[in-house]
């Protein structure tokens, strides 16, 4: 087992309080200490309080001052703030997993690369959508070229905080460009759709991706890229439980005002843990979870370079 790491959250909305009932309930190799935000009045520093953690409305400033620093921190405020704050962590020698869109450090996702984990203090959790469509559009990639792959996530009115309707460009663009460079699209687009209807809707998305003409026809190709498929899904669902497919993939043949290219469609829908956050709040839940993983899998990798030391010693 590796040793488990010390961990504080910056940024104590509804991000950061579903991570805190992750990180306890869920992760394997982290232990939280620090909860860390700007309000005194914050209802999730007052949690994080009474569950025990040590709680301050001081800041970052206060995080980087302590006498026993934590191992990660993890990025829940926005994508300007961490602008700011990551190279406060990077001087302390803290590893940072960004769950904002400020994409500092290389795109992670863990059902696609988490082997890249080494030799980096920052990782950019990309965002909810990216978490739930780029390893389905990598999984694509892995069997034939990707020309472009284009995404929609549907997500409740209700599950949308400040913090997400604050960073709505950053979240298209940072999507966007992590299906390109994580999923192995030549062109990524990304569309966000923040939908009030009541009751509130559980997290919805749609993955369009234009294949060429020989794979989109039935064939052994349609089989190798159904089947990536469904290994990507199964990967993703073992830290997303509430993670499905609504349908199989659907392929249309090459079309002329396509290009030529043929293409498949992917339609997923991610139901909450619902540790903290409603059912519906999807979005929020899979990328909480994805950093968790992220987290357990720095751990063992930390726990492997000390082994290795000592092997060589």
């Amino acid at each position: 087992m590796a040793k488990k790491l010390t961990a504080a959250i910056v940024g104590p909305g509804n991000i950061g309080t579903d991570l805190m009932f992750k990180l306890m309930r869920r992760a394997k190799n982290v232990e939280l200490k620090y909860m860390v935000g700007v309000d005194p009045s914050s209802d999730g520093l007052a949690r994080a309080e009474k569950l025990g953690f040590t709680a301050s409305a001081e800041g970052v400033d206060w995080l980087v001052a302590q006498d026993e620093l934590p191992d990660i921190v993890f990025e829940c405020t926005s994508a300007k703030a961490h602008l700011a704050n990551a190279p406060k962590y990077e001087a302390a020698g803290i590893h940072a997993i960004d769950l904002t869109p400020a994409a500092v450090g290389p795109y992670m996702s863990p059902a696609v690369n988490l082997d890249e984990l080494c030799n980096v203090m920052n990782v950019n959790m990309i965002t909810c959508a990216g978490q739930a469509t780029v390893p389905l559009v990598a999984a694509v990639s892995s069997v034939v070229p990707v020309e472009y792959a284009e995404i929609v996530a549907s997500i409740a009115s209700k599950s949308a905080g400040p913090g997400t309707r604050a960073n709505v460009d950053e979240f298209t663009e940072t999507t966007a460009h992590a299906l390109e460079k994580l999923g192995g699209a030549k062109k990524g687009k990304a569309i966000i759709i923040i939908n009030p209807v009541e009751p509130p809707m559980i997290m919805r998305n749609t993955v369009y991706a234009m294949i060429p003409a020989e794979a989109a026809a039935e064939g052994e190709l349609q089989d190798k890229i159904r089947q990536a498929l469904m290994d990507t899904v199964a990967e993703l669902q073992e830290y997303v439980p509430g993670y499905e497919l609504r349908v199989e993939p659907q392929f249309e043949e090459a079309r002329e005002d396509w290009g030529g290219f043929g293409r498949v469609g992917i339609w997923v829908q991610v139901k909450g843990a619902a540790d903290y956050l409603p059912e519906y709040a999807g979005n929020l839940d899979i990328i909480t979870a994805a950093a968790t993983r992220t987290a357990d899998a720095l751990a063992e990798l930390m726990d492997e370079k000390v082994a290795q030391k000592v092997g060589q010693a």
